[in-house]
């Protein structure tokens, strides 16, 4: 969750640290803070966001070469200035971030109070950080030896960066479960959550694992596994644009990354999708597609708008390949004891390629003998690095908590995944197949012609801003769609709303419905188009709003809605990528209806690296 940031060279380190946590605010923006080392370590840390920390350091001395930063989302200790990283050590000497949970800290907190150690937060950090120091200072090793020794010891997930004031040019860290890049420049190292506060100085990095520990110094870069081996770091070159990760004139990332969509589905396809061929080229798939093609059940693991995904993956890949499919909450399947036989395939659907749960799920699931597929937006992710094959959505970098372009990116690849398969298999007819191409082929075209008719949502969101509930009901490929518009309203909106199956509303949430209430539906023209409009007409019976999403030329619903928005005609598989766009929409509106900041949500982050 929490976003660290750390450098070490002959630039001024403060503003790359402070830039940084900017960039890295979507992780966690409960408190924030920097650690700073020059002739002895100066912390400075606030509760609230990085600007109020910016504020706060006006007239500080924050002359450095080498410094820590962290953007909080807070776990252990509630939002404050005490609980806030950096923290320091009980002589003053070392200070250290951390992203992740310590989860024995109370047992090492105990036996650390018996011997005299202090504590000013509520933290399992501060914890952490004075086991190292105690190790040291009992064992006269150095700052390396004493991570490595403390890191054997604790129970749970981290991520740290620690400095000392004896070794003013040394930065050393370590991962297991959390994210770490390295950044690599000419007398100067670059450290991360992510890419993003590196890239206007080094397009080269390394991606830390599980379990290694960096020593990382202007001119130098040491990774060694906790058995202190050495390890040589792997450069990688970054495919990635400054471009990318800023605003480019919108008011919002969200409501940028919305407009994306056409450009980012787009670049999924691109190169993949060739519908005049008959060719879908994924070579994830294709070294894979004998177990596809043979496996008894497909397992799909997500958290959130990627479970969405998943579910949405079911309905396809059963239709179109006749594998039976499961789909799991990561957070759920990482707790049971599932039967997993070997030769199923586990699916794991992951925007940040970094969801705490859904690493732990695929790895338990790796060792009883399951393929693992991999689908992620993050190039060089822990979950890309373990699976045995998958896909990237080529999203490029989402900023907005709410994921909106990476969600389509998602529906893009596991549509192109099922057509894949099936075309193997021979379960879909030449005919249906070739449609199914130029279908998904036309879909950029299709969100970017509703996408200018945005303000018939804006208007809309205007129109039911002050509701207190809402309920999205949808059938068939539709009903995980709003499952997905009634988790982006309670995002972005802080409106109560939950999405059911069409036909369940009957079987309780009706008992909701008032002359106030507003009830979304998705009803666009499938299978199941007769069935929905007597939904609709049982909503109207009962005096409710109805708010449609209906497919261009719908004759029969808009007489019967209060308010429709129209979206291209698409075959039925197809057409949730086009009806997701309009509830994103609608979100956003609502929230900024609101005063809500819909890039930062009260008490959510992006990406979720701890339970």
């Amino acid at each position: 969750m929490c976003g660290i940031v750390g450098y070490t060279g002959h630039r001024e380190a403060y503003p790359i640290v402070i830039k940084g946590l900017k960039r890295l605010e979507y992780r966690g923006y409960d408190s924030t803070g920097v650690a700073l080392l020059n002739g002895g370590l100066k912390v400075y840390k606030k509760k609230g966001r990085v600007a109020d920390l910016e504020e706060f350091l006006v007239g500080k001395d924050l002359h450095s070469h080498i410094g820590i930063g962290h953007t909080r989302w807070a776990t252990h200790g509630e939002p404050s200035d005490r609980n806030a990283h950096p923290h320091t050590s009980n002589s003053g000497k070392l200070t250290m971030i951390h992203n992740g949970i310590i989860e024995n800290y109370a047992q090492i907190k105990k036996e650390l109070l018996t011997k005299g150690y202090t504590f000013t937060s509520d933290t399992d950090t501060e914890v952490l950080l004075n086991f190292i120091e105690d190790i040291k200072e009992n064992n006269e090793c150095n700052l390396e030896e004493a991570v490595r020794v403390a890191l054997k010891r604790i129970t749970g997930a981290y991520c740290i960066l620690l400095l000392d004031e004896a070794d003013p040019e040394t930065i050393i860290a370590a991962r297991k479960g959390s994210p770490l890049v390295i950044g690599v420049g000419k007398g100067e190292h670059f450290l991360g959550s992510d890419a993003s506060p590196m890239l206007e100085y080094t397009k080269e990095v390394v991606y830390i694992n599980d379990y290694e520990l960096a020593i990382v110094r202007p001119d130098e870069l040491i990774l060694k596994n906790l058995g202190n081996e050495k390890i040589t770091p792997f450069v990688t070159k970054l495919d990635l644009k400054l471009a990318a990760i800023e605003k480019g004139g919108y008011e919002h990332f969200m409501l940028k990354e919305i407009f994306e969509q056409p450009s980012t589905i787009l670049d999924c396809l691109r190169g993949r999708l060739d519908a005049s061929a008959g060719m879908i080229t994924m070579s994830g798939v294709q070294q894979n597609i004998e177990a596809f093609k043979t496996a008894g059940r497909i397992i799909i693991v997500a958290c959130g708008t990627s479970w969405h995904a998943g579910l949405l993956a079911e309905y396809i890949i059963e239709e179109l390949c006749r594998i039976p499919v499961e789909v799991e909450y990561a957070s759920e399947f990482r707790y049971r004891n599932p039967v997993i036989n070997k030769g199923d395939i586990i699916i794991a659907i992951s925007q940040s390629g970094e969801t705490a749960d859904t690493l732990v799920a695929i790895n338990r699931a790796k060792e009883q003998g399951a393929i693992i597929f991999g689908i992620v937006n993050v190039v060089g992710s822990s979950i890309a690095r373990l699976s045995n094959g998958g896909a990237y959505t080529h999203a490029g970098p989402e900023i907005g908590v709410a994921s909106t372009k990476a969600f389509t990116g998602q529906l893009a690849v596991l549509t192109m995944m099922a057509l894949k398969i099936a075309k193997e298999k021979g379960t879909i007819a030449d005919e249906r197949y070739t449609q199914l191409l130029f279908e998904l082929e036309s879909v950029p075209e299709k969100v970017e012609a509703l996408l200018k008719n945005a303000d018939a949502i804006e208007a809309i969101a205007e129109k039911y801003k002050d509701a207190s509930d809402a309920l999205f009901l949808g059938r068939g490929y539709n009903f995980p769609i709003a499952l997905e518009g009634a988790l982006k309203l309670k995002e972005i909106s802080y409106i109560h709303a939950e999405g059911y199956p069409a036909a369940e509303m009957k079987h309780g949430p009706i008992a909701l419905v008032t002359a106030t209430l507003p009830v979304v539906f998705i009803a666009t023209n499938d299978t199941y188009h007769e069935k929905i409009i007597s939904n609709i007409q049982e909503i109207k019976a009962r005096k409710g709003k109805v708010i449609a999403i209906i497919t261009e030329g719908d004759d029969v619903i808009p007489g019967l809605a209060d308010d429709v928005f129209y979206v291209p005609a698409a075959d039925e598989i197809i057409a949730p990528i086009l009806s997701c766009v309009p509830l994103q929409l609608l979100s956003y509106y609502m929230g900024i209806a609101r005063g809500v900041d819909v890039d930062k949500p009260r008490n959510l982050a992006k990406s979720v690296t701890v339970e």
